[in-house]
């Protein structure tokens, strides 16, 4: 199941690239996304980050399944599970992602669809791992 109809609805693959592209230029600007920086800083990077929700927002959006294809799954809860994902957070993530489609012309009914399909699945994210930060500070 898809949380869109079809990626054609908001342009197709070169839509979606830029829609990524802005969304992370966003984290990598903004002060909503300070943290988001820091909790991918502690793992592959921003630019990782930039393919890989490109290829699964493909898949997500009814397109070409490339996370799929390279890792064997879709489960989004699973790709995070190791991330101290707090309500702020998701709640950064989303104001960013809304900036993001509002920047690149994105409007209408399937932007909607999507903006509620993103705020349900932020807010399975949402979890109680332990912050690495206060993993260091037990440590030292």
């Amino acid at each position: 199941m898809t949380m869109i109809d079809d990626i054609d609805d908001i342009g197709g693959e070169a839509r979606l690239r830029a829609l990524v592209e802005t969304f992370y230029d966003l984290v990598e600007t903004l002060p909503e996304g300070s943290n988001l920086r820091r909790l991918h800083a502690r793992g592959h990077g921003v630019a990782h980050a930039r393919e890989e929700q490109f290829n699964f927002l493909s898949g997500f959006m009814g397109g070409r399944a490339y996370y799929k294809e390279k890792h064997g799954h879709m489960d989004v809860k699973l790709m995070h599970a190791h991330v101290p994902i707090r309500l702020e957070d998701a709640q950064n993530w989303l104001i960013c992602m809304r900036r993001a489609l509002a920047d690149e012309g994105h409007t209408g009914p399937h932007v909607d669809k999507l903006n509620a399909a993103f705020a349900r699945v932020a807010e399975i994210l949402i979890n109680d791992v332990p912050d690495w930060e206060d993993d260091l500070d037990r440590a030292t």
